[in-house]
C-alpha cells in the first residue's frame, strides 16, 4: 500500500501537468494562433473573432465561480465531464456553423478548462511536495501552448482552419488521458475569515485580479501586433515564444521561491511581466516584441503558480478556486478597458496594461510587507 501511494504521488504532477497542457495550452489558448487562420479564410471577422475569445473568457470565468461558491463539486465526476466536453467542443468548431455557435461552443470550452485547471491544481496543491509538485504542473502550460503555436504554424498554410480544430481536439483528448487517473477530491471553501491574515488575503485577491486584468491584454493583442500582410507567420512565432518560454518557467519560479520566499519570486515575475507590456507600448519592433513574449511566457504561469501556493498558505487548498474567479473576471474585463483605445494601433492597450500590472506589483509588495 506506501508503494503504491509513493509511486501516486511521484506521477500526479505528471499527470497535471498534462491536463493543464490539455486544459489550458490547448483548450484555453489554441484560438488565439487559430484566430488569424479563421479571419484569412473567411470564416469570422475581427470582431467576431473578440466576441468568441470574450465568450470563452466569460465561460471560464463562470466555472470558476462555480467552483468557488461549490467547492464540493470539485471532484472526479466534474473532472472528467468537462474533459469529455472540452474535447467536444473544440472538434465542433470545426462545424462552420454562425458565431453564435463557435461563441456557445467557446464559453463551454471556458467551462471546462477552468474546472480542470482548478481540479489540476488542487491535486499539486496537496502534493506532499507541493512547491516542486506545482513547478512541474503548471510548466503544463507552456508546453501546451508551444505546441498549439507549432501546429498552426506548421500547417497554418496548408492544411485548413477545421482540420486544425480537429487536431487541436485529438491533441487534446491525448493530453487529458493520463489526467482522467488524477485524484481529484472536492476542496473546501476558503473563507477570507479563517486565513492566517486576512488583510494579505485581501491584497493577493487584488493583486491576482489585476494581473488577470493586464496579463490578458498582452495575451490577447501581442500576437494580432505583430501581423502584417506578406508576415503572418511572425506573430504565431511569436506564440511559440511564449510556450518556450513559460515551459520551464514555474521550475525557475520555484527555485526562486525557495531561495527567498514564494511573496519575493512573486513581485519580482509581476515586475518583469510589467517590462513585458512596456516593450511593445514604446516600440513596434520585431526583437522588442520577441522580448516581450519571452518576458510575458516566463513569467505568466510562474504568477499563478506562486498566487496559488501564496494563497494555499494563507487559506488551504480551497484558495484556487476563489482566486481563479477574480482572475477570471479581470480576463474578461481586460479587453473591454482598451478597447476604445485600439483606432490605429496597440501601444496605448499595452501602456494600459503596463500601468495595471505596475499597480499589481506594488500590491503583492504590501503582501510581502504583511
Amino acid at each position: 500500500m506506501t508503494t503504491v501511494s509513493i509511486s501516486r504521488q511521484s506521477v500526479s504532477p505528471l499527470r497535471a501537468a498534462s491536463g493543464l497542457a490539455a486544459a489550458m495550452g490547448v483548450g484555453r489558448f489554441a484560438f488565439t494562433p487559430l484566430l488569424p487562420v479563421m479571419i484569412g479564410a473567411g470564416r469570422l471577422d475581427a470582431r467576431a473573432g473578440a466576441a468568441v475569445a470574450a465568450a470563452n473568457y466569460a465561460g471560464y470565468l463562470l466555472g470558476a465561480l462555480l467552483l468557488a461558491r461549490r467547492p464540493d463539486l470539485n471532484g472526479r465526476i466534474a473532472f472528467h465531464a468537462s474533459a469529455a466536453a472540452l474535447a467536444l467542443s473544440e472538434a465542433l468548431m470545426a462545424w462552420p456553423a454562425p458565431a453564435a455557435v463557435a461563441a456557445a461552443l467557446r464559453s463551454i470550452a471556458g467551462v471546462a478548462s477552468a474546472v480542470l485547471f482548478i481540479g489540476c491544481a488542487s491535486v499539486a496543491a496537496g502534493h506532499e511536495n507541493r512547491r516542486r509538485a506545482a513547478g512541474i504542473a503548471f510548466g503544463g502550460i507552456g508546453g501546451g501552448i508551444a505546441l498549439t503555436g507549432i501546429l498552426a504554424l506548421i500547417a497554418g498554410t496548408s492544411v485548413s482552419w477545421q482540420l486544425m480544430w480537429l487536431g487541436a481536439a485529438t491533441l487534446t483528448a491525448l493530453l487529458l488521458a493520463p489526467a482522467l487517473r488524477l485524484e481529484v477530491r472536492p476542496a473546501t471553501r476558503a473563507a477570507a475569515t479563517a486565513a492566517r491574515s486576512v488583510r494579505a488575503w485581501r491584497l493577493l485577491q487584488g493583486t491576482y485580479f489585476l494581473e488577470g486584468l493586464g496579463y490578458i491584454v498582452i495575451g490577447t493583442f501581442l500576437v494580432a501586433a505583430l501581423q502584417s500582410p506578406g508576415h503572418h507567420s511572425l506573430g504565431t512565432l511569436t506564440w511559440v515564444v511564449v510556450g518556450i518560454a513559460a515551459a520551464p518557467a514555474t521550475l525557475l519560479w520555484d527555485l526562486v521561491a525557495r531561495r527567498r520566499s514564494p511573496e519575493t519570486a512573486l513581485v519580482l515575475a509581476l515586475a518583469l511581466q510589467c517590462v513585458s507590456a512596456i516593450l511593445p507600448a514604446i516600440s513596434t519592433g520585431v526583437v522588442s516584441a520577441l522580448i516581450s513574449a519571452a518576458l510575458f511566457g516566463a513569467t505568466f504561469t510562474g504568477i499563478t503558480m506562486l498566487a496559488i501556493e501564496v494563497g494555499g498558505e494563507l487559506t488551504g487548498p480551497g484558495a484556487a478556486a476563489t482566486l481563479t474567479a477574480g482572475y477570471g473576471l479581470g480576463q474578461v474585463l481586460g479587453p473591454l478597458a482598451v478597447t476604445p483605445v485600439l483606432g490605429d494601433g496597440y501601444g496605448t492597450a499595452f501602456a494600459i496594461a503596463a500601468v495595471i500590472l505596475a499597480v499589481a506589483t506594488a500590491a503583492a509588495l504590501l503582501i510581502r510587507r504583511t
